[in-house]
């Protein structure tokens, strides 16, 4: 995945001060191509990443844990040998979020097509996950409304899901549970959501850290003009 951002540097150079002018044979229509193409490279790894058995389920990164609602509910379950319906609540959810996330790809693709030369300015001129705001920015509630679907089917399966939907809307009625875990689907997908956004997070980081290890035959003709 990592070959998916390099361009990011490259373009970081133009922008970052008036000297970098000189570098004629880097346009701003190329520099812009290129961002896009990085961003695009990127977000297909991240989907190719987790959108697969164990994609969640096996990365601690992301993995997507029990609500906080009811993991006393488990430690005590599990003292009397009945951590086996948690488990499979646990593999529902993340089997879930492993059967959504492709449905990201071609909302990230569209974003990126999207993307204006103000966009990629700011993204730029920002933090090191200035990229991937800009994708949550702008995906974020379409990519809820198609994960929602997916993952509802798959916690449909599992009976202790609907038990949890049952009693979890009564407590966030008394205000004994926090609104957002009310509803498990709800709550898997966002997992789903911040897992995602945490993986594009992470490649983005490590290129602007370490742009010449990427090899981009674009950063060669940055850094050769600089010579």
């Amino acid at each position: 995945m990592r070959q998916g951002w390099p361009e990011l540097a490259a373009i970081a150079l133009l922008w970052a001060a008036p000297a970098f002018a000189q570098l004629e044979s880097i346009t701003q229509k190329e520099a812009v191509a290129g961002l896009k193409t990085a961003l695009e490279k990127g977000s297909h790894a991240a989907v190719a990443a987790l959108g697969r058995p164990d994609g969640f389920l096996r990365n601690l990164r992301v993995r997507i844990p029990l609500p906080d609602s009811i993991q006393r509910i488990d430690r005590m379950a599990r003292r009397v040998g009945l951590g086996e319906y948690s488990d499979e609540l646990i593999v529902t959810m993340n089997r879930a979020a492993e059967a959504a996330v492709p449905e990201a790809r071609e909302l990230l693709v569209e974003a990126v097509k999207k993307m204006t030369l103000r966009d990629a300015k700011g993204i730029l001129g920002g933090g090191d996950t200035a990229a991937t705001a800009y994708f949550r920015r702008t995906t974020a509630k379409p990519l809820q409304a198609r994960f929602q679907p997916i993952v509802a089917r798959a916690t449909a399966r599992v009976g202790l899901a609907r038990t949890y939907n049952a009693y979890a809307s009564r407590a966030a009625a008394f205000g004994l549970l926090d609104g957002q875990d009310a509803n498990l689907d709800d709550y898997v997908t966002r997992k789903a959501l911040d897992g995602l956004y945490l993986m594009i997070a992470e490649e983005e980081k490590k290129i602007r850290r370490d742009p010449v290890g990427s090899g981009s035959e674009l950063l060669r003709k940055v850094f050769g003009a600089l010579r």
